[in-house]
């Protein structure tokens, strides 16, 4: 026989003459999930955990619930630009950090800040540079369940807005894609959903070349072991493209010469800022002249392992589905 259990989740409580009355909204006999504005909601009926909880503008009010609304995640990734030529073999140059150019506000949608003195560490914990972290849903990669702005190290650790804790994101603790992303290089996703939780930090190492990723040729060969984002989405197309329509090449010669800077207009001046043009990371957008980005586009695109033809109007184009 089934033995039905009513129980009544309180949603509003007004008071007259000292009386409480309760506005019933769910009679349950076990427990659910509910997804709602990107967020998993898991509830149980029988243990009363109330608190409020706030994800980006969605804030949620417990009644009967059992989720903690946070796992603990380490990635690691290279990028490129940075680490073509760099100064210490292994880690990413950190020229944008010792030039002060970093800002303290994210270039991503969440607008996160960081404290200044964030960016006076040295050696293999400097920052790089600021990136996009995605948590996607395990029954469907093309769905957001939450994302955030991070900060990524020299030598490929990823890190929450003080520079050295791992990071932390709002969602349930089970299995999401990861998805990374940088500003002008390709973005990543694991090929398999990775179980998070609130309680152990799991490490999720992009870097490493046996580690299995969404899409062919998802990152860039460095050496026989180690793989990286692809640098040269100048434009934020989710591509890379040396000759053709709307290319990244142009974009940086538009760029340069129409920097206020460029007063002679000349084809080798250097911008200075942090700039998307930068595909290095060093400081400077070029593009004449040695060094300079347009040929960390040409390379990549000439050399990429599909370009079997070797043509100067191929696209790399990111591995990452889009996000509905």
């Amino acid at each position: 026989m089934k033995t039905i259990v009513t129980l009544a989740i309180a949603i509003c409580c007004c008071f007259l003459n000292n009386a409480q009355t309760i506005e019933k909204f769910s009679i349950d006999s076990g427990g659910a999930s509910v997804t709602a504005a990107g967020i998993d909601m898991l509830y149980t009926i029988g243990e009363v955990n109330i608190q409020e909880l706030s994800v980006g503008n969605v804030q949620v009010s417990e009644g009967f619930i059992n989720a903690d609304f946070r796992v603990l995640i380490h990635p690691i990734v290279f990028l490129q630009g940075p680490i073509l030529n760099p100064s210490t073999p292994g880690l990413m140059n950190d020229d944008l950090r010792v030039n002060a150019l970093i800002p303290t506000t994210s270039p991503y949608a969440d607008n996160a800040t960081v404290n200044a003195t964030v960016f006076d560490v040295t050696g293999n914990d400097a920052i790089v540079d600021w990136v996009w972290l995605e948590l996607r849903a395990s029954d469907d990669n093309s769905r957001l369940i939450n994302a955030r702005s991070a900060l990524v190290q020299r030598d490929g650790d990823v890190v929450d807005t003080d520079g050295v804790s791992n990071v932390i994101m709002q969602a349930s603790s089970t299995s999401y894609y990861v998805v990374i992303k940088h500003r002008n290089h390709l973005g990543v996703m694991s090929l398999a959903t990775i179980g998070l939780s609130d309680n152990t930090t799991t490490v999720v190492d992009f870097t490493n070349s046996a580690f299995a990723t969404f899409g062919n040729n998802a990152q860039a060969e460095l050496d026989a072991n180690t793989v990286a984002l692809w640098s040269g989405d100048v434009n934020a197309s989710n591509s890379i493209t040396f000759s053709g329509t709307n290319n990244d090449v142009n974009a940086i010669k538009d760029y340069v010469l129409l920097d206020p800077m460029n007063v002679l207009n000349f084809i080798t001046f250097s911008s200075t800022g942090y700039l998307n043009e930068d595909l290095d990371l060093n400081g400077f957008a070029r593009f004449s002249g040695s060094p300079n980005d347009s040929n960390i586009i040409k390379d990549n695109v000439l050399n990429h392992p599909l370009n079997f033809l070797n043509l100067p109007t191929y696209n790399i184009n990111t591995t990452v589905p889009a996000q509905n």
